[in-house]
């Protein structure tokens, strides 16, 4: 693991590193005589490491930085999917603030929608997007990120309940994995700012299955298959956000990783060997690799986050509780006395599993409540609108 946290320290050997250096990242794959490098973070697959390590002769999980500008490049992620035929919001790109306001006015409620959907055209970890109903915050925020030069990407609101479905990917082959939902808001009752997420759920009781094959076979095999046309095909994770609107499925973002926290609750539920499934992509097997195997049962993951987070977070304080099964780190960090204290916003990712969907939350509610951390927040509503029935397409 490179850098790893607290919790990987138990479990793998840890080697410092800068991640976002392709010849750093080569190197330690050649000192240690890796086998396959899985690369993580959306930052060093936007950079270019996947292909400094696939130059080296190694076998690399993760996109080239040209396919990772799905992610990288909100712009690119539309063209695409123009071009492709998806169902997805209208959008704008505003890098002129004197057309900021004219802008405004043809994506906000005036134009009939429910809110302004402001975007930071590039990687902002989940935190560069405001919705709102007020035009003066969209205003703000779209402001904000023109004067720090980074272009404004102006979305219509698109309603319905939000799935995410994460693909294996290796030029036209897709392999699904299971749907999830994820929480962005911080507070109860999706309220607050948006956060890099508080919490996810699989799968999803409400989400027929015929909607996640529609998924697969009009957005991800579209978009892979126009990736391959442009010379930039994809290989690694590819991650479809959508909302289930009342014309079907429309996608309101793509990444190109593994994204938490609906990861850990996917992950959590798979009984086939992941490595052999990142190896087989990353090595131009994984349309011979067979079909997935599930555990039966739900997952749900609630995020338990430092104090004062989405904003600066308090950090350095010790947690207690942090080495229970089931908790898996983030923001952490070991003191030489052994100590693990918080290192950032979200700190720790709790997943308790079920047979349904409320054991599970049962679960996963009474390890979150059992990790001593001062000042840390959890929501405690994730997955409940889905185990109460009050979610439907």
């Amino acid at each position: 693991m490179a850098p790893g946290n607290a919790g990987t320290s138990s479990i793998a050997d840890q080697y410092d590193v800068d991640v976002t250096s392709g010849e750093a990242v080569v190197k330690l794959a050649q000192r240690i005589g890796a086998d396959l490098v899985v690369i993580g973070p959306e930052v060093p697959l936007v950079l270019g490491v996947a292909d400094a390590v696939r130059e080296a002769g190694i076998a690399c999980f993760g996109p080239t930085k040209d396919a990772a500008r799905i992610e990288g490049s909100k712009a690119f992620a539309k063209d695409v999917m123009s071009a492709a035929g998806v169902r997805t919001a209208t959008s704008e790109v505003v890098d002129n603030p004197g057309h900021l306001d004219a802008a405004l006015d043809r994506f906000g409620p005036p134009a009939g929608q429910a809110a302004w959907v402001v975007k930071d055209d590039g990687l902002a970890a989940g935190k560069g997007v405001v919705v709102t109903a007020d035009r003066d915050a969209a205003r703000a925020h779209a402001a904000s990120l023109l004067d720090s030069g980074h272009p404004v990407l102006l979305e219509s609101f698109l309603d319905g309940p939000e799935v995410s479905l994460f693909c294996v990917v290796d030029g036209e082959t897709v392999v699904p994995l299971l749907p999830a939902q994820d929480f962005k808001r911080v507070g109860d009752n999706d309220s607050g700012p948006n956060t890099g997420g508080m919490g996810a759920y699989a799968p999803l009781p409400w989400l027929p299955d015929s909607v996640t094959t529609q998924i697969v076979d009009e957005i991800v095999k579209p978009v892979a298959a126009e990736l391959v046309r442009r010379g930039s095909s994809f290989s690694g994770l590819l991650y479809a956000g959508l909302a289930i609107t009342s014309n079907g499925p429309a996608v309101v973002e793509f990444n190109c990783r593994f994204g938490d926290p609906e990861t850990q609750a996917v992950l959590a539920l798979l009984e086939s060997p992941l490595g052999q499934l990142l190896r087989a992509a990353a090595t131009g097997e994984l349309a011979s690799f067979g079909e997935l195997q599930w555990h039966d049962g739900y997952a749900v993951t609630i995020v338990v986050a430092a104090e004062n987070y989405p904003g600066r977070p308090r950090v350095g304080d010790p947690i207690h509780g942090a080495d229970a099964d089931g908790v898996l780190h983030a923001g952490t960090a070991r003191r030489d006395d052994g100590a693990v204290v918080s290192s950032g916003g979200r700190v720790l990712s709790v997943v308790g599993t079920g047979a349904d969907l409320s054991a599970a939350r049962e679960a996963a509610y009474g390890l979150a409540k059992s990790i001593r951390l001062p000042g840390s927040h959890f929501r405690s509503d994730i997955g409940l609108a889905a185990a109460e029935g009050r979610i439907s397409v």
